[in-house]
C-alpha cells in the first residue's frame, strides 16, 4: 500500500450527519415558495450543485434570494437541534493530523452553511484545505474539486485518499486517480448501494481506522 500523505473528506453523510438538517431546510423552502412537500428522496436526487445553486435550479418561485436565506435561516435554527457531534469522526481526524497526515474537504455545500457545520462542530481549524460547491465551475462527480485540492495540498494524487458517501464522492476520486474510500458510517448517508466500485468500502469508523494504520507511515 502507498504512505499516505493526504486524505480528501466529503462532508455531508461522511464527517457528520448532516443530511437530516439539509432536508429539513430544503422542505421549509420548498413548501414555502412552490408549495411543495417533497421527499428526502426528492431532495437527494437534486444534490450535486451547492444550496444556492440547487434552489436557483429547481425552484419555480421567482424570488430566489428570499428562498435562500430561508433555507439559511432554517439551516442555522435547527442544527443544534439536529446534528450532533461524533466522537468518533473527532477521534479519527485528530488521530491522522497528529500523524501528519494532511486533511482536506471536498464538498458540494456552499461555504456558508458549511462554516455554519464546521462552527458548531468545533471542527473549523482541522483542515487544510476546504473546497466548496462556490469553490468550483463543475460540482462532483466531476473530479476539479479534488483535483484542487490535491494542487492546494501538493501532494500527487497516488498518495492520496478520498473518503466519501456517494457515488459521486468515488467517480471523482476515481477521474482524478487516488486511492477511493466509500463509507457507510453515520446514520443517514447519500447513496444506499454503491454503483461506482471503490478501492474500499466501511461500514463502521473504527474499521476504517485499522485500515488507515496498517499504511500511515509512523514518526
Amino acid at each position: 500500500m502507498f504512505p499516505i500523505k493526504a486524505i480528501i473528506f466529503d462532508f455531508d453523510g461522511t464527517l457528520a450527519n448532516t443530511l437530516p438538517i439539509c432536508y429539513v431546510a430544503f422542505q421549509k423552502v420548498f413548501k414555502e415558495f412552490d408549495k411543495k412537500d417533497l421527499t428526502s428522496g426528492e431532495i437527494r436526487a437534486m444534490f450535486g450543485p451547492s444550496e444556492t445553486g440547487i434552489i436557483q435550479e429547481n425552484l419555480l418561485n421567482r424570488n430566489k434570494e428570499q428562498a435562500i436565506e430561508l433555507y439559511y435561516k432554517a439551516y442555522t435554527e435547527h442544527h443544534a437541534e439536529l446534528v450532533q457531534p461524533n466522537k468518533e469522526i473527532d477521534e479519527l481526524l485528530e488521530y491522522l493530523r497528529g500523524k501528519g497526515v494532511k486533511l482536506g474537504i471536498v464538498t458540494g455545500k456552499a461555504r456558508r452553511s458549511l462554516d455554519i457545520s464546521l462552527k458548531a462542530l468545533q471542527m473549523e481549524n482541522l483542515f487544510e484545505v476546504v473546497i466548496t460547491g462556490d469553490d468550483v465551475i463543475e460540482p462532483k462527480p466531476h473530479p476539479e474539486g479534488v483535483l484542487k485540492a490535491l494542487s492546494l495540498l501538493d501532494v500527487d494524487g497516488s498518495e492520496a485518499m478520498l473518503v466519501g458517501d456517494s457515488d459521486a464522492d468515488i467517480q471523482a476520486g476515481v477521474q482524478a486517480n487516488v486511492f477511493t474510500v466509500g463509507v457507510q458510517w453515520l446514520p443517514d448517508y447519500q447513496t444506499e448501494q454503491f454503483s461506482i466500485e471503490a478501492n474500499a468500502y466501511f461500514n463502521s469508523v473504527d474499521d476504517f481506522v485499522h485500515f488507515v494504520k496498517l499504511d500511515v507511515p509512523y514518526e
